[in-house]
């Protein structure tokens, strides 16, 4: 009987207009995904009801159509017929039952303070107060604990969670389900195995794998962090980069090959000047079997 097949995501926020970055992020889920034999589920990251807006979700859904990159599981055209399971504002009862589970078990509590009085969060001066919408409710991690994770692009990985990271917020006191919790909790009932994502993310694995375990999960995803495109040696792109976003270089004449081998180019996938198409990414990659940063077939 043959394994199941691994899943990924390709997973943006609808916060505001996808660019090169988002495009480098692409080509790794479905290129690495594809040499790593995943699925690749579409996930529209809109948790943060006050930034996100619909036009945004529906330009990012042209942009992925334009470009040709196609998810395997929950495909554009679920998400414009209306309410769609892999759209975190259509999950806030899943993520409210995951929360009530950990609430009853004592591992929520009520928070006021600010990132500017925050002291040692153990030490929270509303302990004990109630659950209400107003209120951050934090969630307790375990602290000092090693947690270890594979990493196709940088090998194994040990984290340390420190004290000041332990206690969580799962939802704000705007009422949203914050990052950290809706994607632990997307990642586990969802089935995803393979996390690839920008290296700026390194750093919310632990996190992520504790709170995926709080909820049930036996075994954690492994991950690929990847390069950033970057706007300065120091900067990464950001969705206000307009001359890098994908509508204002599809309105200057560029084709989408050309979108995808540009990107490509800037993390050192392909040679300047590259075309590529969407369906051809995973020839990027070198076949798996060893880690390491991924090289040109």
């Amino acid at each position: 009987m043959s394994s199941p097949r691994a899943i990924t995501r390709f997973a943006p926020a609808p916060t505001g207009l996808l660019h090169l970055g988002h495009v480098v992020n692409a080509i790794y889920v479905w290129g690495l995904g594809r040499r790593l034999d995943a699925r690749v589920i579409l996930r529209v990251e809109d948790h943060d009801a006050q930034r996100s807006r619909p036009e945004f979700e529906r330009a990012l859904l042209d942009d992925l159509d334009w470009l040709g990159f196609e998810p395997d599981l929950f495909p554009t055209t679920t998400f414009r017929a209306g309410p769609c399971q892999s759209r975190q504002s259509d999950r806030l009862a899943v993520y409210a039952a995951q929360a009530a589970r950990l609430v009853n078990r004592g591992m929520v509590y009520a928070c006021t303070c600010s990132r500017r009085t925050l002291g040692p969060v153990h030490d929270c001066p509303t302990l004990g107060a109630p659950l209400t919408a107003d209120v951050a409710w934090r969630l307790r991690l375990p602290v000092d604990r090693a947690v270890r994770f594979e990493d196709q692009l940088t090998g194994s990985q040990t984290c340390l969670l420190a004290r000041d990271e332990a206690d969580v917020v799962i939802r704000d006191r705007h009422g949203n389900w914050t990052y950290q919790f809706a994607v632990s909790v997307d990642d586990y009932l969802q089935g995803v195995t393979l996390v690839i994502r920008g290296r700026d993310l390194h750093d919310s694995t632990a996190v992520q794998i504790l709170i995926g375990e709080m909820c049930g999960r036996v075994m954690p995803a492994e991950f690929a962090h990847h390069e950033l495109v970057m706007a300065s040696p120091t900067q990464k792109l950001s969705k206000s980069s307009g001359h890098t976003g994908i509508a204002a270089l599809r309105a200057a004449g560029w084709s989408p090959s050309r979108v995808i081998g540009e990107a490509a180019s800037r993390v050192g996938l392909a040679p300047e000047g590259s075309q590529v198409e969407a369906g051809a990414v995973e020839r990027l990659f070198k076949r798996p079997g060893l880690l390491g940063s991924p090289v040109l077939s």
